[in-house]
């Protein structure tokens, strides 16, 4: 009898559960967001980055506290506008000394080249709820065209802020020897998978 309580009050839990999660991040189309202005919610937006080492394994590192703005115009995408800024410095790794390493002259050179920015160039609807979005990245004093995927997530008013928020999952890759990032290639891989966690508050 207990046995079969618990099990009837987990079941209810884990199904309250998610409906909270659903009213939370509701499904939504590129054409339904609200136009406007957005800011990046910084404490949400994580730039992962993943590369090969020593044809062994993937080793995974993460970008914080970026800044920048969307110009969001569901009705022409195309007229849409994206800038991001990352802090160099805010590299980190599951070593601490490569997480030093990673910010030196070696590598990132993050005192010399403290901010990676991108800006879009173009926005183009793949689907109703994803977008190939064509920039400019630029990294370690080196701007070169990037194309990234968005896929929305959801939309709907964050609980904590009461800001209308959207969320996109993003993704690219690129070269780091484009920008002049050559240390140890090809022993450590060349080409960086990117995977970006973007939500953008809606400007009061």
């Amino acid at each position: 009898m207990k046995s079969t309580l618990k099990s009837t009050l987990c079941v209810a839990l884990m199904a309250s559960s998610a409906h909270g999660a659903g009213a939370l991040a509701q499904s939504i189309k590129l054409a339904d967001l609200k136009p406007g202005t957005y800011q990046i919610e910084p404490y949400h937006t994580q730039v992962v980055f993943s590369i090969l080492h020593f044809g062994l394994t993937n080793f995974n590192g993460m970008f914080a506290g970026a800044s920048g703005t969307l110009q969001l115009d569901p009705a022409k995408l195309a007229d849409s506008k994206l800038e991001v800024s990352v802090p160099v410095a805010s590299i980190s790794t599951t070593v601490p000394i490569l997480t030093e390493e990673l910010k030196g002259r070696d590598w990132f050179d993050a005192t010399m080249f403290p901010v990676a920015t991108f800006v879009s160039t173009a926005v183009v609807a793949t689907g109703q709820d994803s977008a190939r979005v064509t920039g400019n990245l630029t990294l370690h004093g080196v701007t070169r065209p990037v194309i990234l995927s968005a896929q929305l997530l959801g939309a709907s008013v964050n609980p904590l802020s009461k800001a209308y928020t959207i969320g996109f999952e993003v993704s690219g890759t690129i070269r780091r020897g484009d920008f002049g990032i050559k240390t140890d290639i090809p022993a450590v891989g060349d080409e960086v998978r990117l995977r970006i966690a973007g939500p953008f508050e809606a400007k009061q």
